[in-house]
């Protein structure tokens, strides 16, 4: 062989060799790190770099940008939080461990249905904002429904409020024309999560930016799972079937914490320095009652915090817990706890969409619900239209909703916000919008799942072993 040859072989094994060692020292779960180990060494172009675009966390090195302002404290302990009942205190202790926030008081919370709700508040909120405006949304669809947002964004700069919109740079090309060149002509501070470019390189697709968060003038926030696009409209033009989902209204002290998370994200994307929100003076009396923390979660070092807070939520359920959520791949961890509910004796009602946006997502989930269902946990299938709606109740009491969903994609690989909630009235309003669905709903059992056919059975096997990709 010529040198120069040589020279090539020496140096695809260098680099072969380095990004295994690479895999081996930074990925933090066994199977991730093999996997990527093995395709490093056994495909020694190609393996690198399908590794240099989506198995390197880029975001780690920047993630003190990402948490410290936002206050976490792992050394804070619940003398910082308000008296919380009895029923409550073991949950809060968990979160608070983990989340390392001070649950707020005084909040007042109301779910929205869909668009038809959920976008009348947000632009009559925006239409009355005199300060400020911080909008983050991980798709801007440039329809009927996004123009409106436009236009209302643009009228608030027009009079003189501080109007920010941070959009993913993945999700924004879900919409063409993206509705991010309209509001900067508008003249809308306009930044993008990383978007993935070839020139300067940044080729992350993975990392996004799942976070939905309207704040308006440090008072009202508006959170969920909802996007902005006529997708969320039920009754669309030409027939087209719309999506379900649930989209919350939130005023209170919890506002401070919600705007200080689009804050941080804002500073990361725009390369600007971190700023504190604005303090906000006491909620009136009478304003609410709820008792409601942040969660922050995403592939820094906030890997996992919610995969803890959920494992401790359901090993602390007594009597019932409600989940819904459009794609459900748990973790091991939460499997395991879900299984060990229902052994000991709690209700716990699944309720997923019969029909999913996303056929692989649906194909995945049906491979591995016998492993629930044999122990006892209800799965259901909705019929209808695509819910999209994510919640988790546990005794009627504690309420989880936000933009996280249960699967890895959002648990590993998103930037995720969401909101819990300790109220007795909500948390009990919430049980009953899943029982609602629940009844409407086809129980799934073993006998429907074993009766698959073998090549649908083949393929749901087949998206099941690409789970932690989905």
């Amino acid at each position: 062989m010529q040198p120069l040859q040589w020279i090539v072989l020496a140096l695809i094994a260098l680099v072969s060799t380095g990004s295994a060692l690479h895999a081996l020292l930074y990925k933090r779960e066994p199977p991730a790190a093999f996997a990527w180990i093995a395709t490093c060494l056994l495909f020694p172009v190609v393996g690198p770099v399908l590794y240099y675009l989506f198995g390197i966390n880029r975001v780690r090195t920047r993630a003190r940008q990402l948490r410290q302002p936002l206050g976490y404290n792992p050394d804070r302990t619940d003398h910082d939080d308000p008296p919380v009942p009895a029923a409550f205190r073991t949950q809060a202790q968990i979160s608070g461990a983990v989340a390392g926030l001070a649950i707020t008081a005084g909040n007042h919370i109301k779910p929205l249905s869909g668009g038809e709700q959920a976008y009348p508040a947000m632009l009559e909120a925006i239409a009355g904002a005199r300060h400020r405006v911080y909008l983050s949304t991980y798709i801007f669809e440039s329809n009927h429904s996004g123009e409106r947002f436009i236009t209302a964004l643009s009228a608030a700069h027009q009079r003189g409020v501080d109007v920010r919109v941070l959009l993913d740079g993945a999700g924004e090309w879900y919409s063409w024309p993206r509705a991010r060149r309209a509001l900067r002509r508008a003249g809308v501070a306009t930044v993008r999560f990383l978007p993935p470019r070839l020139l300067p390189p940044n080729p992350v697709i993975n990392l996004r930016n799942h976070r939905k968060l309207l704040i308006i003038d440090g008072r009202e926030a508006f959170t969920g799972g909802m996007n902005i696009g006529d997708r969320h409209l039920m009754d669309r033009p030409r027939g087209r079937r719309g999506v379900r989902d649930l989209h919350f209204r939130i005023e209170g002290a919890l506002t401070t914490q919600l705007e200080q998370v689009f804050l941080d994200d804002w500073a990361f994307a725009s390369d600007a320095a971190p700023t504190p929100p604005t303090p906000l003076p006491p909620p009136p009396a009478g304003a609410g009652t709820a008792l409601a923390r942040t969660l922050v979660d995403g592939p820094n070092e906030d890997l996992q915090r919610l995969t803890m807070v959920l494992v401790g939520a359901v090993a602390a359920a007594r009597e019932h817990i409600a989940i819904m959520t459009p794609y459900f791949l748990p973790p091991r961890e939460l499997v395991a706890a879900l299984q060990a509910a229902a052994v000991r004796g709690t209700r716990v009602d699944i309720v997923l969409p019969g029909r999913n946006n996303l056929p692989f997502m649906h194909w995945a989930t049906r491979n591995m619900l016998w492993e629930l269902v044999k122990w006892g946990v209800r799965v259901y299938y909705q019929d209808g239209a695509f819910d999209h709606t994510k919640l988790l109740v546990v005794d009627g009491h504690y309420t989880q909703l936000g933009s996280a969903n249960l699967d890895p994609r959002s648990l590993r690989l998103n930037f995720e916000v969401v909101v819990e909630v300790y109220d007795e009235h909500f948390g009990a309003a919430m049980a009953s919008h899943v029982e609602r669905a629940r009844d409407a709903s086809e129980r799934v059992t073993l006998e429907s799942l074993d009766a698959r056919p073998l090549l649908p059975r083949i393929r749901d096997a087949i998206a099941w072993l690409f789970t932690p990709y989905l």
